[in-house]
């Protein structure tokens, strides 16, 4: 007996869908079959007579449990996606098996998200989220936060409903995984974002790469929602700026994450400043002993922080991380010789085979990544990180001086005025400024040429 067909698909085939015609020669299966569990129609350009046509046969889709709606508005003007966008995602919202939606490669700025803000509201069976490179900015992206949230505050509604009636087959799941990648969320949107993962600390996957988040919204995202998601599995926040600050924040992370796999942290400034010794230090601590993957590249980490890694890695007794198979530092600032990267990759490459965890099978890479682009090591990188931190304690210094300058000013010029004033108001002069009231004549005789 033949396997029935359980995906409907027209990925990648380059379709230009304007007409309620068009969408209607491609979609005969659509129409005729009801029993679907995955739909995509990736990769095509959907006008909104051609969404208006499909929304009833996706309504009709009542087994649906994802569907892959990227890069589906490509040449679309902005004012063609937002109907569009409104006809497939109010046929999505009464499908409660459906808990996956990739929306990713659709221009949602601030023109065009009212649609997929109002449906993140709504769906409560959603479970994992994937908005990559929608061109949202800070403010937009906002909005979608703060939508997340409602989604939050409906599911804990829906629960205690189904629980006081006794809904048999009832489940609402939570928000496992939030992709939203490549999107200038920026600072700006961090405190929207912080509170949307406090109300989901189910969650497993959040990945906010290339997202120009710097280091006072990485504090925030981290210490004011993340640390509230102990079930976290995977975290890619690269291509952000952490520093030290980020970093302090990361490592105070790290150890309610127990269920961490994999950590990436690359491309965002850690090596400099004692940020590697930070992260290092807290995964010391033994409390991220599932962890897999650690993605560092681009981060100026030199021989050292390779070194202080190594050493967590190599304290098998403790076994601070046993499972630690992947380590990923192209980009930096080592000889690609070094001694403790030959070690680290010799230990790594080693448990190629063991039985310390799941997801050893083949295709699972072990040891390091390929070193194509090491940077030379500076050999007055310390000295510098030491002038460094001298100057930072030099400028406060200075800073506290200054102020205090500023004060003394700020006292004598108070003490003048008010010596000033005493003075004036005790010998006014009442002579006329002479000088002035020529000028003012001269003004008066003037006539415009």
């Amino acid at each position: 007996m033949s396997t029935p067909t359980t995906t409907f698909s027209l990925e990648g085939r380059g379709l230009k869908l304007d007409t309620e015609d068009d969408a209607r020669s491609h979609t005969q299966d659509l129409s005729s079959t009801k029993t679907y569990t995955h739909i995509s129609l990736s990769g095509n350009t959907l006008g909104a007579p051609a969404c208006t046509y499909l929304a009833p046969l996706l309504s009709a889709q009542t087994s649906l449990t994802s569907i892959n709606l990227a890069d589906i508005f490509t040449s679309r003007l902005l004012s063609e996606i937002p109907p569009a966008l409104a006809s497939l995602l109010t046929a999505l919202l009464p499908l409660q098996n459906l808990t996956t939606i990739d929306l990713s490669d659709n221009a949602f700025g601030l023109k065009t998200q009212a649609p997929l803000v109002d449906f993140l509201r709504q769906h409560v069976p959603l479970q994992h989220l994937i908005l990559n490179n929608n061109g949202l900015g800070p403010e937009a992206g906002t909005h979608i936060a703060t939508a997340l949230s409602t989604l939050a505050d409906r599911k804990a509604e829906a629960r205690i409903h189904a629980a006081n009636n006794a809904t048999k087959g009832t489940h609402i799941p939570p928000l496992e995984t939030l992709i939203c990648g490549r999107n200038r969320l920026e600072t700006g949107s961090m405190a929207a974002w912080a509170q949307a993962f406090q109300k989901h600390p189910h969650l497993k996957t959040v990945k906010m790469v290339q997202n120009g988040i710097r280091q006072p919204g990485i504090c925030t995202l981290l210490r004011d929602g993340l640390q509230n998601c102990p079930e976290l599995e995977v975290l890619d926040l690269q291509d952000n700026t952490f520093t030290h600050v980020g970093a302090e924040a990361l490592s105070s992370s790290l150890p309610l994450w127990p269920h961490l796999r994999e950590l990436g942290v690359g491309d965002s400034l850690l090596g400099r400043k004692g940020g590697m010794g930070m992260l290092c230090a807290a995964l010391s601590q033994g409390r991220n002993k599932e962890l897999r993957v650690l993605r560092l590249q681009y981060n100026e980490i030199d021989s050292r922080g390779v070194a202080r890694l190594l050493k967590v890695v190599e304290e098998e007794k403790e076994g601070k991380l046993p499972r630690l198979r992947r380590v990923e530092l192209n980009g930096n600032k080592f000889a690609e010789e070094d001694e403790g990267v030959a070690r680290l990759r010799k230990v790594l490459e080693g448990r190629r085979g063991d039985d310390s965890g799941e997801g050893d099978g083949e295709g699972e890479e072990f040891g390091l990544d390929e070193f194509s682009d090491l940077e030379e090591e500076d050999s007055d990188v310390e000295e510098e990180d030491e002038e460094e931190e001298a100057e930072d304690i030099d400028s406060d210094a200075e800073a506290e001086e200054k102020k205090e300058d500023e004060k003394e000013k700020t006292k004598k010029a108070e003490a003048i005025v008010r010596d000033a004033e005493e003075e004036e108001g005790r010998n006014v002069s009442q002579k006329q400024h002479t000088e002035v009231d020529v000028l003012a004549e001269k003004m008066g005789r003037t006539e415009m040429i």
